[in-house]
């Protein structure tokens, strides 16, 4: 878990929103994330962009735990099941369908926690892939 979140904190875009790392077990990771008005979009929904982050890292982090270091996310899929209205927190749970030594196919739920009620606002999937990280490029 400590690894999960310095390498989340290393992330200047999910520093900026706030993201944090509440599950990080072998083939699964929750990530959290207030919401507030620079997350909205123009008829007060939470943005497409910011629930499309959440899938995205959400899996890479979850196909992280059984890959190993070096993850990254090659393809998704994001469906958008109803507008994130309101004030709360995003919670984006995903975890590995199957998974070999270079890759992994990931699922990933979006809820909306507000006033009491949890609903599903996005569904994705994804793959994950090991790749070798020599320098970071400049």
């Amino acid at each position: 878990m400590q690894l999960a979140r310095e390498v989340l904190a290393s992330q200047p875009f999910s520093a900026l929103l706030g993201t944090r790392v509440s599950v990080f077990d072998r083939g699964r990771t929750t990530l959290e994330l207030d919401v507030n008005a620079a997350l909205r979009q123009q008829h007060g929904f939470v943005h497409g962009g910011v629930l499309a982050y959440l899938v995205d890292n959400a899996m890479t982090f979850a196909g992280a735990s059984v890959l190993g270091t070096g993850a990254v996310t090659v393809e998704i899929k994001v469906n958008y099941l109803r507008p994130a209205a309101g004030d709360g927190r995003l919670t984006a749970e995903a975890v590995v369908v199957d998974s070999g030594k270079k890759q992994a196919v990931c699922r990933c739920d979006v809820h909306l926690e507000h006033g009491g009620q949890r609903r599903l606002v996005a569904a994705g999937q994804g793959t994950i892939r090991k790749i070798d990280i020599a320098a970071p490029p400049p």
